[in-house]
């Protein structure tokens, strides 16, 4: 069972994708790294103004996932990760969208940037990762207006600020290609990369080591 892997065993699982921010990546050419570091800046993955910010703003680690509302593994692993960022007192969690899985995906990323405008970005998240069937337009207009959207100026928002979230859009699939990622749910845990899911003990270990490579650096 998972929840029973050692430590070693379950940081073993995480193979040669359990390497230091910037590292593990292959070997480009010099118009592709030169790419990568526009995009691959700490403060662009770890901090980026643009995104919205969960847990504690102030935290001393960083976790970023990149997610797509309609993959499943990213729904099922939603509440795990947010009890273990609610324990833990001390994550800040970066919530990038990554819309891989058609169009929906598009679709409810777009809308969900559009409601930070009306800062209501998390209810627009929790609305859209926390239902368990295939996502469809009409059930994602359905679904915020539920959690107190105000549709009209979403609308508005979208219009008004298509090119700035495409921009997010661009910038968090460009990430996520130069880290070697290939499906969602992947992550930034500190400064390590963590493609793929993990329980909430294996979370929390990737956490610990984080901590410990911040404090010798």
């Amino acid at each position: 069972m998972r929840s029973e892997r050692t430590r070693r065993d379950a940081l073993g699982l995480l193979g040669a994708g359990f390497a230091a921010l910037g590292t593990g990546i292959a070997p480009r050419s010099a118009r592709a790294e030169d790419d990568e570091e526009k995009v691959l800046t700490e403060a662009l993955v770890l901090r980026d103004p643009e995104i919205p910010v969960a847990g504690n703003v102030d935290g001393d680690i960083t976790i970023v996932e990149w997610f797509d509302y309609n993959c499943p593994y990213c729904r099922k692993l939603e509440p795990e990760l947010r009890q273990v960022v609610q324990d833990d007192g001390k994550v800040r969690l970066v919530l990038k969208d990554w819309p891989i899985l058609g169009p929906v995906s598009k679709v409810a990323a777009r809308m969900a940037l559009a409601a930070k405008y009306q800062d209501k970005f998390l209810k627009a998240h929790e609305a859209m990762i926390g239902v368990n069937s295939k996502l469809t337009e009409p059930r994602l207009g359905e679904l915020l207006a539920a959690a107190g959207i105000d549709m009209d100026r979403l609308n508005r928002d979208l219009a008004a600020n298509a090119k700035a979230i495409d921009t997010i859009l661009a910038r968090n699939n460009d990430q996520a290609k130069a880290f070697g990622f290939n499906g969602t749910p992947s992550f930034i845990v500190g400064k390590f990369r963590v493609p793929g899911v993990l329980t909430m003990a294996e979370f929390e270990m990737v956490i610990a080591d984080a901590r410990k490579a911040k404090a010798s650096n």
